[in-house]
């Protein structure tokens, strides 16, 4: 069992290094559609609480290292703590209670949190001219439409997932 869910981190995170990429190639607007979200959000669900996370900071980390997406300083710090709360918030939440939409809402607002947080440590370390609060406020406006795909795509795939007796089988 612990292969398997160690094999699926790696997968989530390698869609979360991929899609970014897909997006940024062609042009898509990856701080408009969150692409980098999606396998994290993903993962809280079918890794649980702890991996969730670890995915969460993990995805960014590499993701910045490879291909400067996003930029080390200051942005990959704080979205490592965002995508933390994600994996963390939406394995935590969907364990208790098994409802996508509450964890999926309650994960979007603490990784919000979560990034205020990141935001304040980066601007006592790395970036002092970061403000946290202003940081986060200014990428909500944009991000929108990826908030909005996530509302609406996630809780189909994940239904889809769960219910597909041979792909649930794999997953869990």
């Amino acid at each position: 069992m612990k292969a398997k869910k160690l094999v699926l981190s790696g997968l989530f995170v390698a869609f979360g290094v991929i899609l970014p990429m897909i997006f940024h190639i062609f042009n898509m607007g990856g701080s408009v559609f969150l692409p980098m979200h999606i396998p994290v959000l993903m993962a809280g669900y079918f890794l649980g609480p702890a991996l969730g996370a670890a995915v969460g900071i993990i995805t960014p980390i590499l993701s910045g290292l490879l291909t400067s997406m996003p930029p080390l300083v200051p942005v990959m710090p704080i979205i490592a703590f965002e995508l933390c709360g994600y994996g963390l918030v939406t394995g935590l939440v969907f364990s208790k209670t098994n409802k996508v939409y509450i964890s999926l809402i309650c994960a979007m607002v603490v990784g919000r949190l979560f990034a205020i947080a990141g935001a304040f440590v980066v601007s006592l370390t790395l970036a002092p001219q970061v403000s946290p609060i202003t940081y986060v406020a200014s990428g909500l406006f944009p991000a929108i439409p990826g908030m909005i795909i996530q509302l609406i795509f996630i809780p189909i795939l994940i239904n889809f997932l769960l219910n597909n007796k041979e792909i649930a089988k794999v997953i869990s």
